[in-house]
């Protein structure tokens, strides 16, 4: 659920005060949720010249190596046939009849919501599945289909070979709510699924039903062909990804678990982020983490009475005070060299001919030069968004207190919304926000407690109370970090794939078209269940963002799929599909 871009297309738009295009996407991947994100907006970047380093260290000539076009040598033949066939009209209407009717059957999920069984807005996912089941006859008669909490999906198509370990292929059947109040904004109504000769618009045609019809699709196609796999391949269709996933991914995890057990698939796909044009050369970026994620509630408690006879601080004041010292304390960001944000600007450096030069070569030489990592930093950091994706973040994003203009608030509350640096972790944060407000708890002679644990002086005499927390129990951890480097077989695999599948779909070959760059969701998606089952997780979606004026709305008005688009990630399914299942590596 991404977008990305034709073989570098010169992109239209020109940010505010740039001198570098911006590509503008059709289907943005959750824009947040990508790191397009740091390519696009490091293009805003005003770029100074650096003096000559003092001391100069050869760059490695491994730096973001790249894996070949991996075209599949057993099944090269069905390869060829369905590649022929994906690039027909006959096939194309086929593909936007299967996104469309996905998108005409509405599957919104919502912010706490009650369990399955207890709150009825679940029951339209059984039309989801009605549909899936009429669109898609061979997947069903073929592949075992478990539901899991009445409204996961857990498909299981078995291969020949029960050695090999299953590849998991993950999506989401739920999308976000489309605003009532903006249905009149939609230039096709968000769940017509109409297609207008180029796009197939509606709520979920880019995220993330684009994601779960192509895999559907894809399997589809091989089933048609008479293709029996090798290595079996496991589907996981969460219905709550949107809220968390916690009746959906959440549940699926746990049959999975008791059916495979730990570490028991080769590698998994979910969605994630996409490829498009920059500085020159066209990027996939495969999601290989993702940021923790924790929402620390900050309450005040103070004595009430008549608003005629006011303290020196209400609890609002107080509160306000408090949420004032968290945005003048950002937290302290750098780049580190383990991280996946240091990989992908290492490939940019490495492969994007276009990139100035000055920051090139700060890029390149910071892999042993300090000197040059802080220069690089400081130049990079000069954007904000790319800052983001790099350290821990917060937003405050809620905020309650009062009942009457005429009394005193007895109570304040607010939620800080934090996103983790993948080299941070959640009792770090936790300690850090404690120590920022502990003075001013002090200050305002308030009995503190943080997380559980009691910060003040038993009995002691205090004005009110100042207590923070994890705002829903819903603390997550940073991902851990797939590998890439090296013999990383699953990686190379993708790449291999991402290559095959793009080259496919233009009718060109070699390795140089595309180049393959780890990522970083900044987002969360429902493989925050999945980490036992493999240490090769990929965030991936194939789509591509392309230069014009075109509608993106993922996670607002206008959500549109290019067909073609929808095509090419039907073949990139394929593509990876085949050549895991005649892999030895993986």
């Amino acid at each position: 659920m991404s977008d990305p871009k034709e073989k570098a297309q010169p992109a239209t738009e020109l940010l505010p005060g740039a001198g570098y295009p911006k590509p503008k996407s059709k289907c943005k991947s959750i824009a947040v949720k990508t790191v397009l994100v740091a390519f696009v907006f490091l293009a805003s970047t005003a770029f100074s010249a650096r003096g000559a380093f003092r001391e100069f260290h050869p760059v490695k000539a491994n730096v973001c190596s790249q894996a070949g076009e991996l075209i599949p040598e057993k099944n090269e033949a069905l390869w060829e046939s369905l590649s022929k066939i994906y690039g027909t009209e006959d096939f194309k209407m086929r593909a936007v009849d299967w996104l469309g009717g996905a998108v005409r059957v509405p599957t919104e999920s919502y912010d706490k919501m009650e369990p399955v069984g207890i709150d009825p807005r679940w029951e339209k996912f059984s039309a989801f599945h009605d549909y899936l089941l009429q669109a898609f006859p061979k997947v069903h008669t073929t592949l075992e289909l478990t539901k899991v909490n009445t409204y996961g999906l857990l498909y299981e198509w078995k291969g020949s070979d029960t050695y090999l370990q299953p590849i998991l292929l993950a999506a989401h059947q739920d999308v976000v709510p489309v605003e009532p109040t903006t249905y009149s904004q939609w230039q096709h109504e968000p769940f017509s699924g109409y297609f207008d000769g180029e796009l197939i618009w509606g709520r979920g045609s880019c995220d993330d039903k684009s994601g779960l019809i192509g895999i559907m699709s894809t399997i589809e196609s091989l089933l048609e062909q008479d293709f029996k796999p090798s290595r079996s391949v496991v589907l996981a269709f969460g219905f709550d990804e949107e809220a968390s996933g916690i009746y959906g991914a959440q549940s699926l995890a746990a049959a999975m678990l008791e059916r495979y057990g730990t570490d028991s698939f080769a590698m998994l796909v979910d969605e994630g982020s996409g490829y498009g044009d920059q500085y020159g050369q066209v990027f996939a970026t495969p999601g290989i983490g993702e940021k923790g994620y924790l929402d620390v509630r900050i309450d005040v408690a103070s004595p009430g009475g008549h608003s005629s006879l006011p303290p020196p601080h209400t609890s609002i004041g107080m509160l306000a005070q408090l949420l004032v010292e968290f945005e003048q304390n950002p937290f302290e960001v750098h780049l580190s060299r383990d991280s996946p944000t240091y990989k992908t600007v290492q490939c940019l450096a490495a492969h994007a001919p276009d990139l100035p030069p000055s920051l090139k070569k700060e890029i390149l030489e910071s892999e042993y030069s300090d000197r040059a990592l802080s220069a690089a930093e400081k130049t990079l950091f000069e954007n904000r968004k790319f800052k983001s994706l790099v350290g821990t973040t917060q937003a405050i994003d809620l905020i309650q207190g009062g009942v009457k203009t005429n009394a005193l608030p007895e109570q304040a509350w607010a939620v800080v919304n934090h996103r983790i640096s993948t080299e941070s972790s959640i009792d770090e944060l936790k300690n850090r926000d404690t120590d920022l407000l502990q003075y001013l708890a002090g200050d305002f002679n308030l009995s503190y407690s943080a997380f559980g644990v009691s910060l003040s002086e038993a009995n002691a005499p205090a004005y009110g109370s100042l207590n923070l927390s994890d705002a829903w129990g819903t603390g997550l951890k940073p991902a851990p970090i797939s590998p890439t480097d090296g013999d990383a077989a699953p990686y190379n695999l993708l790449s291999g794939s991402i290559k095959a599948a793009y080259n496919s779909h233009r009718n060109i070959g070699g390795n140089d078209n595309i180049v393959v760059s780890p990522g970083i969701m900044s987002g969360n998606t429902d493989t925050r269940y999945y980490w036992d089952f493999t240490n090769h997780i990929f965030r991936y979606g194939h789509s591509r963002s392309v230069g014009g004026s075109l509608p993106s709305g993922v996670h607002t008005v206008n959500e549109a799929m290019s067909a073609d688009n929808f095509v090419e990630i039907i073949r990139f399914f394929t593509t990876l599909i085949l050549n895991a299942d005649e892999s030895k590596l993986i």
